[in-house]
């Protein structure tokens, strides 16, 4: 039983840590540098970079080559989740209606929702693949059902956690201007968050039943996060402003979180 508190701690963090940083609505007046905001946008995708590879393509590898023997035919459900997850996230832009505040256009279904609204749909619906990417790797530690297994999935999760915390921040102070209100900017920080232990639950469950699956199941947690980093991440963080901090900023993410598997995991 000792085993589950991995998944209650993994799917808690990534909540918590989003909560911390929305909370710092309270406590700063202004707006997140441009400086800082390139940093933090860096960082992040530095982050889901390194556990896209670390801690899901590769592992989704290694299944195919000890459970399956695929051999040179080994790459074929990761590139084939990989790009299925990236398709995921096309599907949504044109389902949900979201404000890129990146380029300040509306993406998904035309409608007269707040912008307050779209917004936060934007922020969130690019926050399912976490979810799913903590999920799945839970749920393939469970299939196998060894400690190693549990605390390489909860580097992950500790790694998108810690990248969670400035996400958390970087949603609930902009959004303070438009709501007028730090209080309905808090709860919209935090209410980004909260689909991402709702859908570690569903990736668990899908890894954990559909046992064959999980390799593809990786793979497309992999690529739904890569796909956010390149189409809003890094465009977000206005590289050609400020290069070297944005690019430092990837480079630590991915240093640590590079570190976290391998003295996890």
């Amino acid at each position: 039983m000792e085993n589950y508190w991995y998944i209650v701690i993994g799917f808690s963090i990534i909540f918590i840590a989003t909560t911390l940083g929305s909370a710092l609505v309270y406590l700063f007046k202004g707006q997140i540098s441009p400086k800082i905001n390139t940093i933090i946008l860096g960082f992040a995708s530095g982050v889901m970079i390194a556990a896209s590879v670390w801690g899901l393509i590769i592992p989704s590898i290694e299944i195919v080559i000890t459970d399956y023997g695929w051999g040179v035919y080994s790459f074929v459900p990761a590139v084939i989740g990989f790009l299925l997850g990236g398709g995921f996230l096309v599907l949504l832009d044109h389902v949900v209606p979201h404000f890129h505040k990146g380029t300040n256009e509306e993406e998904g279904p035309k409608n007269n929702a707040p912008k307050s609204l779209k917004l936060f749909l934007a922020v969130t619906i690019h926050n399912i693949p976490e979810g799913l990417a903590v999920g799945f790797a839970f749920g393939a530690a469970a299939a196998i059902n060894q400690t190693a297994g549990y605390v390489s999935a909860l580097a992950l999760a500790i790694g998108i956690a810690i990248q969670n915390f400035p996400e958390g921040a970087a949603v609930a102070l902009p959004m303070r201007n438009v709501t007028n209100s730090k209080h309905k900017a808090f709860l919209y920080g935090m209410g980004s968050g909260v689909v991402e232990p709702i859908f570690a639950i569903i990736g668990y469950f899908l890894a954990f039943a559909l046992n064959i699956l999980q390799p593809w199941l990786l793979a497309f947690a992999a690529g739904a996060m890569v796909f956010v980093v390149a189409e809003d991440l890094i465009p977000d963080s206005k590289l050609n402003e400020h290069p070297h901090l944005g690019t430092w900023g990837l480079m630590v993410g991915f240093a640590l979180m590079m570190i976290l598997d391998i003295t996890l995991g």
